[in-house]
């Protein structure tokens, strides 16, 4: 069997991360994406000083296996190729300011007209509708909008931002799952469907651990530093002989199983620490104790001997570490793509992240060159040599042929 989306085609506008997060999803799990660029291209080609001829390593990432055609939408003669793209198409994902899309000519309304059940999605800062659709956006910005930033670091501590593109990341995954959600209603209905996508909802939506207890009884987040969402004192990071460790010790069997690992079986006695309530109370002792014990032998002799005794914990690793793991390649997290011609032509990307029994997600295709597809795309689409030739040219594709 193929995979899900295999023969789904998707006509990919977006650029720098949150869209190409999500289409890249779709490309795992078999759909056809033809992503299209300007003659400069993506601005992930050559993100963070990489000279890699467009083959930056943020923009390998999620465009690998994906099909890229150049053209400019401002040009009729360009307009009419993806006119004729969306036509045959299923998906539609685009990620301009709200507006631009239409203003060229290629917004849901449009892109209906040419193929009436077509699925189009929206991705933007704040939605297509709503006060703040016309604010410019990046990640930073949302986390900061949306209270994000201020749920990380210790209780008295400044704003401090997660160190990663976590909104871009969500945001795409969001994204594809709503794609997908429309296309198994299409498969239903028989209707297409118009997506609006935003960061500041997604983000939200990510928060829904703390955003969801505020909205149901108004109980306000606070910094909790590195404590657990139960915020007990056994769920916490603590130094060790060598590195840290973080413990998930919240309920009373999993306090008993580390006080019995570390040789404290006396703690479990102590009046201070009887149930939870209590070590809440008495944390700072607790934990006093807890650490005086673990800084007998090194995190990862800890992490071995709690986990076997079915207590949760687990040494704070670097991410190259995290990578090291045999956990990495036996849950097939990493897909070896070659890319002809770059300096480094033997590289991996990441996996969806979950697995199927068969027909699972991946791919062994490389990341586009700008405008690598244009004639093949063309020519699918029925296109004459003339035409063909001038959209080519008019890129300066003689060399991809």
């Amino acid at each position: 069997m193929p995979q899900v989306l295999k023969g789904v085609r998707i006509v990919d506008f977006t650029h720098v991360l949150s869209g190409p997060i999500a289409t890249n999803f779709l490309t795992l799990m078999g759909a056809d994406v033809i992503k299209i660029e300007s003659g400069v291209g993506d601005t992930m080609r050559n993100y963070g000083g990489h000279n890699s001829d467009g083959m930056g390593p943020s923009f390998v990432s999620v465009n690998s296996g994906k099909r890229s055609i150049v053209l400019d939408l401002k040009n009729d003669e360009h307009l009419e190729v993806a006119r004729r793209l969306i036509a045959k198409a299923d998906v539609v994902v685009e990620n301009f300011r709200p507006g631009v899309i239409d203003r060229l000519g290629l917004g849901y309304e449009a892109c209906r007209k040419l193929k009436p059940d077509v699925i189009f999605c929206s991705v933007s800062g704040f939605g297509q509708k709503g006060p703040l659709k016309f604010n410019p956006a990046i990640d930073q910005i949302i986390q900061s909008m949306s209270g994000l930033m201020n749920l990380s670091g210790e209780a008295g501590t400044g704003p401090i931002r997660i160190g990663f593109p976590v909104v871009d990341t969500y945001t795409g995954l969001l994204a594809a799952f709503s794609m997908v959600c429309a296309l198994l209603q299409r498969e239903r209905t028989g209707e297409g469907q118009h997506i609006d996508v935003a960061m500041f909802d997604a983000s939200m939506v990510l928060m829904i651990s703390m955003l969801g207890p505020f909205l149901v009884a108004g109980d306000k987040p606070e910094k909790q530093g590195n404590r657990g969402y139960s915020m007990s004192p056994t769920a916490d990071t603590f130094r060790t002989a060598k590195g840290g460790i973080t413990l998930g010790a919240v309920r009373q069997e999993q306090f008993e199983g580390l006080c019995r690992v570390i040789n404290r079986p006396d703690l479990v006695a102590d009046h201070r620490f009887s149930d939870r309530k209590l070590r809440f109370e008495n944390g700072e002792a607790l934990q006093a104790e807890v650490t005086r014990e673990l800084m007998k032998r090194p995190a990862e002799e800890w992490e071995q001997l709690l986990n076997d005794a079915g207590v949760a914990a687990g040494v704070v690793r670097e991410m190259s570490d995290a990578v090291a793991l045999a956990h990495f390649d036996e849950r097939e997290l990493k897909i070896p793509v070659r890319i002809p011609g770059a300096a480094n032509e033997n590289v991996h990307i990441l996996n969806a992240g979950f697995r199927y029994a068969h027909d699972a997600p991946g791919h062994n295709r490389p990341p586009p060159r700008l405008g690598e597809h244009t004639r093949e795309v063309m020519q699918e689409l029925g296109f004459e040599e003339q035409h063909i030739e001038r959209i080519c040219e008019g890129g300066n594709f003689k060399s991809r042929r």
